[in-house]
């Protein structure tokens, strides 16, 4: 639905966030009979969905019900095939599919909304504390809603309406987690091997001296302990080997000593005897329509930046997010050209690149790169209820729950850092990779109580994505189908909400069930 002009607007149902969880979200509530409005800074809907994930994780397929199902069935319908068929739709065609959803819904939609940077939201007294009166926007948007849903991957309106949250890694005495806090520097496919100094001036590595870029100076904390990290960010890369591909070219502000790391890493692995292929180093299989591929972050060194940078991303804000976005995107460019072209890559993986480029269709407005920066987390609400490890590892079935999730526990890389390694005759400076892990889980409720703040907190807000989680459950619950799942839930229950005066405290959990279950949703345990 094309927006009005005026910029102040009334609304039942707020929708701040146009990732696929928000689309989601404010497609149930629409579907329901709620009046939607759907806003967010971004100009494309869809998030990572519509944003370079085309390799869709799903975990396990019996409990992807709901909206997840419904855009899996949209996606072969599309292409004229089997549900699964593809790994996952191209980046334009999911676009396609959330802009249709929100079109037949009658969902207004208004892009390009950031919040506005100072009092972005208005509190009132409710019944049981305050809840959210109004949002207020940059462009001098205000919109007044009787239920508002926090979409975004960063948590800004959540944060703004007084809810708490956390960041990054708690320790593992916080909730008696095991996989908590800062991890075993450990061998591994992502981890960096021995012997690789830090120092830009030494690489020896036993003369202390500046840090090569893309080192973390700042030093680990014992391992358990918690420090904040977050999951290392990056840009999912759409690349295809069409005739007509864009090829990848230096960038204009390409930094030959930005790279000198991975010049080492390959030299060591020459020395070494390793051969590396390009596909473990980016990932080339063509597992997209047309030929084309999703490039992920694979071993040591890649797409992912682990220097830092994402860790103060969430509380950000303005012109230093932009920043920090601009810097992965740069990397990004770089990272391209320099498997492509450096003389210290093996000649096989320069070989391969230069068969990949650009796709033409894909990303036109943002020069051919996905216009969503891969958040793997942000911001978590502290709200009802925290799902922790221990119900990802060992469920039990509750009252409350508005879906099932499945996806193993993947934290990826949190830090690339150094540290002195005592050998003989003298100590020796190593670089290390730190943070990665993947655990397999069973399937799992999702309470509703995960997408609710406290009730003295806010009384009329949802999240649907920045839910309330440990850095370790939450690992697990921000995929992709899992988000557009929750969505679902939250929209369906900010619909049902309105006829309670917006206390979304008080939705029925066997009414919001029913509803669910008639779209489609899966809430049933599936066997062993």
């Amino acid at each position: 639905m094309t927006p009005a002009e005026n910029t102040d607007v009334r609304t039942e149902v707020l929708v701040v966030g146009a990732t696929s969880a928000g689309v989601c979200a404010a497609v149930a509530a629409a579907e329901h009979g709620a009046r939607v409005v759907l806003a967010g800074p971004e100009r494309h809907v869809g998030g990572m969905t519509s944003g370079g994930l085309g390799y869709t994780d799903v975990g396990d397929i019996r409990v992807l019900g709901g909206f997840a199902a419904r855009f899996r069935q949209a996606v072969a319908a599309h292409y004229g095939v089997a549900v699964g068929h593809f790994a996952g739709p191209e980046p334009h065609v999911a676009e396609a599919i959330f802009l249709r959803w929100l079109d037949e819904a009658g969902v207004e939609l208004r892009l390009g909304e950031a919040l506005a940077e100072t009092d972005p939201v208005r509190l009132a007294p409710g019944p049981d504390g305050p809840v959210v009166e109004s949002v207020h926007f940059a462009s001098g948007l205000e919109v007044r809603a009787g239920v508002v849903i926090d979409a975004s991957y960063e948590g800004d309106l959540l944060a703004a309406s007084g809810v708490p949250f956390a960041i990054g890694r708690e320790s593992r005495a916080l909730y008696g987690e095991r996989f908590a806090g800062r991890q075993e520097l450990v061998p591994g496919r992502h981890n960096f091997p021995g012997w690789i100094s830090p120092f830009a001036d030494d690489e020896t590595g036993v003369r202390q001296g500046e840090l090569l870029a893309q080192v973390k100076p700042e030093p680990f904390v014992p391992v358990g302990e918690g420090d904040g990290g977050v999951m290392s960010f990056g840009y999912r890369v759409c690349l295809t080997t069409a005739a007509d591909r864009i090829p990848i070219e230096r960038p204009a502000d390409y930094d030959e000593s930005y790279w000198e790391l991975g010049r080492r890493l390959f030299d060591h692995w020459r020395r070494e005897g390793v051969e590396v292929a390009a596909e473990l180093l980016i990932g080339l299989e063509p597992n997209l329509p047309g030929g084309k591929c999703d490039g992920n972050s694979l071993g040591p060194f890649s797409l992912s930046v682990l220097d830092g940078s994402a860790w103060r991303y969430p509380t950000s804000a303005g012109a230093e997010r932009e920043d920090i976005r601009l810097h992965h995107l740069r990397h990004t460019r770089g990272f391209l050209y320099f498997l492509a072209t450096d003389a210290a890559v093996p000649a096989a993986v320069r070989r391969e690149l230069s068969r990949w480029g650009l796709p033409r269709d894909e990303f036109a407005d943002t020069g051919h790169l996905p216009h969503q920066l891969y958040v793997r987390e942000a911001r978590r609400m502290l709200g009802e209820r925290v799902l922790t490890e221990h119900d990802l590892l060992a469920p039990a079935e509750g009252p409350g729950t508005v879906a099932l999730g499945s996806y193993h526990i993947d934290v990826r890389e949190v830090q690339r850092g150094w540290r002195w390694v005592y050998e003989h005759p003298q100590p020796t400076a190593m670089v290390f990779t730190e943070g990665y892990l993947s655990v397999p889980v069973p399937a799992y409720p999702i309470p509703y109580e995960v997408l609710l703040p406290r009730r003295e907190h806010v009384g009329n807000l949802l999240a649907a994505v920045c839910v309330s989680a440990s850095h370790v459950a939450f690992a697990s619950l921000r995929m992709e189908p899992q988000y557009q799942m929750i969505g679902h839930a939250a929209g369906t229950a900010a619909a049902l909400a309105i006829g309670a005066g917006g206390r979304v405290h008080e939705v029925s959990r066997e009414r919001l069930q029913a509803a669910l279950v008639a779209d489609g949703a899966v809430l049933g345990m599936p066997a062993r």
